[in-house]
């Protein structure tokens, strides 16, 4: 399962297995034939020679961050793809709730106007928009973990773990949304103007044309106001719900699940962080989508327009689609790290020298 926290120490990106065995305290060197080596030796010797065969990486080296990118690439960019026809009708309803009125009535006026394959516009923005946003939101939140980790210490990373996913996330969720800015405009344009456009390569040129290089960029501030909330708990809800869930839910330790278990785990977390998320960051999403469709108007223009129960509309619609949306990416990105035996470390456990302070350990 995706790794709640990981020991948070400092790492090197060149580290090799035999390193991290001789700094554990664990000799390689060739012992006299005629030496008997004590069976705790071997037995320690063998299960650290394991653990370190179990992954095709060291956590926190290059490779493991590029993976977690690409992780982050197929989790986002299949399952936003995925939930296009939801994704379409919510942002229709946002944009002009007296005729989208409901979900349901939304699919229904639009299989009457565009027929099956107008559930589908937007298709294309969205897989490349959202798989780019994947690859920093994921991989820079490994490393904004480590890096936010490193500074705080073992023991203040484990006080401060909430703060740390918080701060993590928000970090990779900045990058992350401007290099999604530019798709989104265009997907919001293509899905919620009929007769605009119905493909990217119609879309761009023409909002090009129209408004230059700031038709893709003018959304990047609402979504930062709708994407850092909403990554910010998805992260550290899941974190802390992933702990929870070992502690009080589940019967047996992480140690003792099965992968599959683990994913089971991942999923429930998943749902119940993407819930959170939805209604977090549903006001700002209303505000992108009335952006995107709209030439000249201003954030705060659209917000007042609005008011404070027209920013709430479509949101059961998003709770559906967030949720699932969410779930699944947890579960992708944890089966991706499984796939490639990335190092998974489990729930966080409060240091010895923590212990000790505090008067926990005899």
């Amino acid at each position: 399962m995706f790794s709640s926290v990981a020991p948070l120490v400092r790492l090197n990106p060149f580290h090799v297995p035999h390193l991290q065995l001789q700094q554990e305290g664990i000799s390689l060197r060739k012992r006299p034939a005629d030496s008997v080596e004590p069976p705790c030796t071997r037995r320690s010797l063998a299960a650290a020679s394991v653990n370190a065969e179990d992954y095709s990486c060291a956590y926190g080296s290059g490779r493991f961050f590029i993976l977690c990118g690409l992780g982050g690439i197929i989790s986002c960019g299949t399952t936003h793809t995925a939930l296009v026809p939801l994704d379409l009708v919510k942002c229709r309803i946002q944009v002009d709730p007296q005729k989208y009125k409901s979900i349901f009535n939304g699919f229904s006026v639009t299989l009457k106007e565009d027929g099956v394959r107008g559930l589908a516009k937007g298709w294309a923005p969205t897989f490349i928009g959202y798989s780019m946003q994947g690859l920093c939101k994921f991989g820079f939140y490994e490393v904004f973990k480590v890096l936010y980790g490193n500074m705080l210490g073992e023991e203040n990373a484990y006080l401060w773990r909430t703060s740390l996913y918080l701060a993590a996330s928000a970090s990779a969720e900045f990058f992350a949304d401007i290099a999604l800015a530019p798709m989104e405009a265009a997907k919001v344009r293509i899905q919620t103007q009929p007769g605009y456009a119905n493909t990217l390569r119609q879309a761009a040129p023409k909002m090009f044309a129209e408004e230059g290089i700031w038709a893709f960029y003018k959304g990047v501030a609402p979504l930062w106001m709708r994407q850092i909330p909403y990554t910010m708990m998805k992260f550290a809800c899941f974190e802390r719900t992933v702990e929870a869930l070992y502690k009080y839910v589940v019967p047996k330790p992480r140690s003792e699940c099965s992968k599959g278990e683990q994913l089971v785990v991942t999923f429930v977390a998943g749902y119940i962080a993407g819930v959170f998320c939805a209604i977090v960051s549903h006001p700002a999403d209303s505000v992108v989508s009335v952006l995107n469709k709209e030439k000249g108007s201003s954030a705060l223009e659209v917000l007042k327009r609005l008011g404070l129960k027209g920013v709430w509309k479509g949101l059961f619609a998003r709770i559906i689609m967030i949720g699932t949306l969410t779930a699944l990416q947890w579960f992708i990105y944890d089966s991706v790290k499984v796939y490639f035996r990335l190092p998974r470390p489990p729930p966080p456990e409060m240091p010895e020298s923590l212990k000790k302070k505090l008067g926990l350990t005899e």
